[in-house]
């Protein structure tokens, strides 16, 4: 998953970055509101984190010309100005959250979680190759055939494929598909993944889920 940040200063924004890259996300910057609008108007990101009070275009207006393009990623605004009328002109700009400055890392990973998840639930289906996982119904097909899977298995193969190509922590899918990475013990995860490689073979399909040491796991097609 891409996340663009749009913030002028150089070190929050070195900050924000390195926390989101942590995290699993791939993320890139924008130190003013031109360089972000170009960003997003070349796509293939998946969510946008952007400060109110960026140079050359306020947040607001960034994500007005973001949403005018078309673009219906969901955004993050970060400002120190919590008055209300400001949180409802960001609102009305058509970004889908407010984090007020200072905020801990942790509250906006909780956000971008929260809005990447009702993201996809509008998607019903995703398809990776040839492998295609329908949320309404909880199947997954790979070439044709279809995966048995328990609901766990869907939900960890449902988030790999959500992000495709990108790494997925073992934080992250302990938090998604248990609720917490407290009191659980995160071998389970190493556990499911080789679950699903069995039912994934390579004679199905052309997909493939590799490990990434002591970071997560990446769903690729071969």
């Amino acid at each position: 998953m891409r996340i663009l940040v749009v913030e002028d200063d150089p070190e929050m924004g070195r900050l924000l970055t390195s926390w989101l890259r942590e995290q699993g996300y791939d993320s890139e910057l924008a130190a003013n509101g031109l360089d972000g609008l170009i960003a997003a108007q070349n796509g293939g990101f998946t969510a946008a984190a952007i400060d109110v009070m960026t140079p050359g275009m306020s947040g607001f207006e960034l994500s007005r010309r973001i949403r005018e393009g078309g673009n219906n990623m969901p955004i993050i605004l970060l400002t120190a100005r919590d008055a209300i009328d400001d949180r409802v002109r960001g609102l009305d700009s058509g970004a889908d959250d407010y984090l007020i400055k200072p905020f801990d890392f942790a509250e906006l990973g909780a956000r971008l979680r929260a809005l990447l998840r009702r993201d996809a639930g509008q998607r019903t289906t995703v398809t990776v190759g040839q492998l295609e996982l329908d949320s309404m119904s909880m199947q997954a097909t790979l070439g044709g055939e279809r995966v048995t899977l328990s609901v766990k298995e869907f939900i960890i193969l449902r988030l790999l494929a959500g992000a495709a190509g990108s790494l997925v922590s073992r934080a992250t899918i302990l938090e998604e598909v248990w609720g917490s990475v407290d009191f659980i013990d995160p071998n389970i995860v190493d556990q499911y993944i080789s679950i699903l490689r069995r039912k994934i073979q390579p004679d199905l399909g052309d997909v493939r889920i590799t490990t990434v040491r002591r970071q997560g796991f990446i769903l690729d097609v071969s």
